[in-house]
């Protein structure tokens, strides 16, 4: 029989090669992880699971809990990973929605799970982040040459929850064509080999740390080193062992604050990808002057994995998320009326290619919304594509701040006062004001011992941008909410400031 997805993993794994790499502990090799993948597999068929089920996973990073999802794979199972920092009341609302066959949650966890999970049917089990727990020991005494489901390329894979800051989350329909064919793709275009080794501090719920960082390493018969978390001091002690880290911003700034970060430092290194949130052009001038290394960004989704990515030849624009990928058009139109624009001008980003999702689970009227009628997925950013080619976001579609009958792109405003001596980042919204509808308002973090006020930030932008962009009010805080995956959550500064101008 075949399966779509883990049949390609398979025939790139290296047998004894190293696949996962625990620093200062065990070394997972290719045939060890299909080993464990074909117990889990066997586990979980013992447990009446059938493919097209849900399995539902909320549990620590682990070797074994990347390794459980390679055996949901295998078993024809639906993987859908959750936040670990999800509430119980938020889980009863995705284990209601998906229905999953199978709960896996921490030890610690598991009986409070069981009184949301067991209404709607579910089997709760349990694995710990040191690998052990009630999962693990099903899975001791099963056979590790589990038969693959039959799996077509158009099956579920997966599904992942977005964010749900505009409303209740929506689950992302990703089949196994969806993956291999965004894995494949990226793995020859960054040139990943199975010399490569990653260094892979991601989260595993995630699209960023699941399907790209580990898929691509799977499909190019790569290693990692799988790190519970960032810690900047254990990535620059294993950077000179290691040649790929894909991250998110916060790491790179991070790395910036060590001394220890420099060219020598990083001589083994082949490639630094970036995503999940903007890279200031600043972080990426100061690390490539501090390491002679370009930033490569790209720009992805979770309903569409990924779309773009500066060059791995050729020029990496800071600012920008590239080209689109082979196989993947993108295309900026009109909002009002969904006509193409030409270059230059800015619109909303749609996308279409095989990496495009299914749909939302158990939402067909919202699928179809989200869909224009040739076939291209809405993705809400807005964005441009600039003479070169070269994708530029500008922001999300609902952060677009409408002032006065005026649109005003945050990005723009905060470009600007980024480069403001003194300032660290700042986060542009649009909150309610009695006579221009949204007032343009920002969010200032200054750096350490920075002498700044209101005044004059106010006025430095005066000379820089036109009067309807410039923000009434400028905030100052010590920093900006953010989401797991480091973007800041501009939907929290707009409830928090939404009073703003009625009580001035």
């Amino acid at each position: 029989m075949s399966n779509h997805l883990f049949d390609a993993i398979r025939a790139a794994a290296s047998g004894d090669a190293p696949f996962i790499r625990i620093n200062g502990g065990r070394t997972w090799t290719y045939d060890d992880a299909l080993d464990l993948s074909g117990r889990i597999a066997s586990a979980i068929d013992a447990l009446g699971i059938r493919p097209g089920d849900r399995v539902a996973v909320q549990v620590e990073k682990s070797a074994e809990a990347l390794i459980l999802y390679l055996a949901c794979l295998r078993s024809g199972a639906v993987y859908l990973p959750l936040n670990t920092a999800y509430t119980l009341a938020e889980l009863d609302y995705f284990i209601g929605d998906a229905e999953p066959r199978l709960v896996i949650v921490s030890p610690a966890a598991r009986e409070s799970v069981r009184t949301i999970a067991g209404p709607h049917g579910a089997i709760v089990e349990t694995l710990d982040a040191d690998g052990t727990g009630s999962l693990l020991d099903l899975a001791r005494d099963e056979p590790g040459d589990f038969v693959d489901a039959s799996c077509s390329a158009d099956d579920l894979a997966a599904i992942l929850y977005t964010s749900g800051t505009t409303g209740r989350s929506k689950g992302a329909m990703l089949t196994h064509g969806n993956l291999l064919s965004n894995a494949t793709t990226l793995r020859d275009y960054w040139h990943v080999t199975a010399a490569d080794r990653l260094i892979h501090a991601l989260p595993l719920f995630h699209t960023h740390g699941l399907f790209v960082a580990t898929n691509v390493t799977l499909l190019a018969g790569a290693s990692m080193f799988l790190l519970p978390k960032f810690d900047p001091d254990e990535i620059l002690s294993l950077i000179p062992e290691a040649t790929l880290l894909m991250g998110v911003p916060t790491f790179y700034v991070r790395l910036l604050q060590s001394p220890r970060l420099d060219r020598q430092a990083v001589a083994n290194m082949r490639l630094f990808i970036s995503g999940s949130a903007p890279l200031l052009a600043e972080t990426h001038a100061e690390f490539r002057k501090r390491t002679g290394h370009a930033i490569l960004e790209r720009y992805g989704m979770t309903e569409t994995n990924m779309n773009t990515s500066n060059p791995y030849d050729g020029e990496r624009i800071a600012g920008t998320v590239g080209f689109p990928l082979p196989g993947v058009t993108v295309r900026v139109t009109d909002p009002a009326t969904g006509a193409a624009l030409p270059p230059e001008e800015t619109g909303m980003i749609e996308i279409k290619g095989p990496n495009v999702f299914k749909g939302y689970w158990r939402m067909p009227e919202k699928t179809a919304a989200e869909f224009t009628s040739d076939g291209f997925f809405i993705s809400g950013d807005l964005g441009k594509i600039d003479r070169d080619g070269y994708v530029h976001i500008v922001g999300r579609g609902k952060d677009l701040v409408i002032s006065g009958g005026y649109n005003i792109y945050p990005k723009e405003v905060e470009g600007e006062i980024d480069q403001l001596e003194g300032v660290a980042e700042s986060a542009v919204i649009g909150v309610p004001h009695p006579d221009f509808g949204e007032g343009v308002t920002a969010i200032v973090v200054c750096k350490p011992d920075a002498a700044l006020d209101e005044s004059a930030i106010l006025g430095a932008l005066r000379e820089r941008l036109a009067r309807y962009k410039q923000p009434k009010r400028i905030i100052f805080a010590e920093d900006l909410p953010r989401n797991t995956m480091g973007k800041v959550q501009k939907n929290v500064l707009r409830q928090q400031y939404a009073d703003l101008y009625i009580r001035t």
